[in-house]
């Protein structure tokens, strides 16, 4: 029986794995064949405990131009949010569909998903890492600048699952990765240690920003923290990424954002709808890169 191959993270794959990953991403995108039908009778199983615009539209798109389906689950149509042991779910579940996506609160859902399931399993995201995402994010780098290695990225704000993700990036894809963010609310320790030297932070976004190819943000409450948005808008007040920002970052810089975003908040109108603003195309490769994920893991 094959190995089963499971995308929780990147550190799933070697370094290797996620630049073909990459190269696939914008192969397919560039020559897209309605022809080419690898997924072919897959069903991708997604399993959603967020809600979610862009995740749940490229992972059902992906498969159906693959030529495969996908199921949409969410708690209120599955036992899951009833209390069946997830370990139950998963055996289930991996016994009926050749592939499992899952966008949830907990990461430990997804990893105990993936050690129970008998098919792959992707982390859509997790309240720890957002590695599709991430995918993207190196694909629109990879096909307007080339290859990171080497780069400088800022991170401004939230020591969230993107801040998580882009650690674990910056040691796959060898780049220097500045981090702005508020004391308490920097990402975790364990794994800004594991990525060594490749981190610095920052208290001053213009300072993190300096010689940056790439500035990146992201919301300041994420999904779950409404209750919090009053206290992180005064703790994040200056960590917005604005022209000034943007001005201390290399001249063709670009600016990412995962979305949705508060224009006003996290960034400013100017600069998220400025010319370097890559988010359109930066959405739009979450169903390339995800396409290449999926017949990485079950295309073969």
């Amino acid at each position: 029986m094959q190995h089963i191959r499971h995308f929780t993270s990147l550190l799933d794959f070697s370094s290797a794995e996620l630049h073909t990953l990459i190269n696939r991403a914008i192969e397919l995108k560039n020559n897209r064949d309605p022809d080419y039908q690898p997924l072919k009778g897959k069903v991708l199983g997604m399993i959603f405990e967020k809600s979610s615009t862009r995740t749940r539209i490229s992972f059902e798109a992906g498969m159906a131009q693959f030529g495969g389906s996908a199921i949409f689950l969410s708690p209120r149509d599955t036992q899951l949010g009833r209390g069946e042991p997830l370990e139950d779910s998963a055996r289930v579940i991996s016994s009926m569909v050749d592939c499992i996506m899952l966008r949830t609160h907990k990461h430990e859902t997804v990893t105990t998903f993936a050690r129970y399931s008998r098919v792959p399993v992707i982390n859509g995201l997790t309240d720890l890492k957002h590695p599709c995402q991430l995918l993207a994010d190196m694909q629109t780098y990879f096909e307007l600048r080339g290859d990171i290695a080497g780069k400088t990225v800022a991170w401004i704000g939230d020591g969230n699952n993107m801040c998580h993700s882009y650690i674990n990036a910056a040691r796959q894809f060898d780049f220097k990765l500045n981090i702005a963010c508020p004391f308490d609310y920097r990402p975790h320790q364990e794994i800004v240690d594991a990525a060594g030297s490749r981190i610095a932070f920052f208290q001053d976004p213009k300072d993190a920003a300096s010689g940056a190819d790439l500035v990146v943000t992201d919301v300041w409450a994420s999904m779950g923290q409404e209750d919090e948005q009053k206290k992180r808008e005064l703790a994040f007040e200056s960590f917005q990424v604005n022209r000034e920002v943007m001005n201390a970052a290399h001249s063709d810089a670009l600016f990412m954002h995962c979305l949705p975003a508060h224009r006003g908040e996290e960034v400013s109108a100017d600069v998220i709808d400025g010319p370097q603003s890559v988010i359109f195309p930066e959405a739009e490769n979450r169903l390339h890169a995800q396409k290449a994920l999926l017949e990485f893991l079950i295309g073969r």
